[in-house]
């Protein structure tokens, strides 16, 4: 069986309170080894971490841009103490989920549009002065997600994943030359998709990551409309256990045998997020 790493799932959403060891249980299975759990707010800071240390994962601490109209400043610096108690844990693999959201109307206006980038930024210095990687979420954001990381580059370069990506081939190489992988998942699976597809179809595949982000972004194979749901079917719920088939729509894209984008898309993951080597 190939040996997969969930790049990005959100074990801890309420989606999974009532069965998340047994959809752990079904990951592993399913040959997916390791997943990474990003932190979105300081009040799941403690949940993810116990998580990852329970089943023998990782995680990730940071608040996600969708959770910045409730931070407070105060908040970054708890944030900034709780990487420094964490430091020694090699369960700790990267500042995450950051980013800038501008598909959400509210999101795009003032203030909430320069209190993210103020969250943003903070946070990036946060990952530059602990050492750690980033995991990025890009969403109609990724011109002023790349200005920001430009602005603001460690001495060697950035680590991590800009996670769901969804912009241009010149957006792609962008963050690939600045030293990121792109996390592709279930929404290369719709034939829709066709820009998501051609990038997973034509990038590098050293540049290329899989994560399911679990429970959201569903594949399509799980997926139901609003006109079916309203007519009474039930959205299938994502989760980990799901990486192989979304990789195997990756490989039939790429035309490559299955175990040699299970090999690749591992040592991608090494790379990107250097302490889960460790693990």
């Amino acid at each position: 069986m190939n040996s997969w790493i969930d790049t990005h799932c959100h074990l801890d959403a309420a989606e999974f309170s009532a069965d998340a060891p047994a959809v752990r249980a079904r990951a592993q299975q399913a040959g997916v080894q390791r997943l990474v759990i990003p932190g979105v707010a300081v009040s799941n800071f403690q949940a993810v971490r116990e998580l990852a240390h329970q089943n023998g994962d990782a995680y990730a601490l940071g608040i996600h841009p969708l959770c910045v109209a409730q931070s407070v400043d105060a908040d970054l610096a708890t944030l900034d103490a709780e990487l420094t108690l964490r430091m020694d844990d090699s369960r700790l693999v990267a500042v995450g989920e950051i980013g800038l959201d501008f598909f959400v109307p509210e999101l795009q206006l003032s203030p909430l549009r320069e209190k993210q980038e103020m969250f943003y930024r903070a946070q990036l210095l946060l990952a530059r002065r602990h050492g750690l990687p980033v995991i990025l979420h890009v969403r109609r954001s990724a011109d002023r997600l790349l200005k920001h990381l430009r602005e603001l580059a460690p001495p060697g370069g950035w680590h991590g994943i800009a996670h769901a990506f969804n912009g241009s081939a010149q957006q792609a190489q962008a963050f690939i030359d600045l030293g990121l992988k792109l996390g592709f998942g279930g929404a290369m699976s719709f034939e829709a998709a066709r820009q998501i597809r051609q990038l997973a179809t034509e990038l590098p595949l050293q540049a290329l990551v899989l994560e399911t982000d679990a429970p959201d972004i569903p594949p399509q194979w799980l997926y139901q409309s609003a006109q079916a749901r309203a007519a009474g079917a039930v959205q299938g719920r994502n989760e980990p256990a799901e990486l192989p088939r979304m990789a195997q729509v990756l490989a039939a894209l790429r035309g490559m045998p299955i175990e040699a984008l299970a090999r690749a898309c591992t040592a991608n993951a090494l790379a990107a997020l250097p302490r889960l080597s460790q693990l």
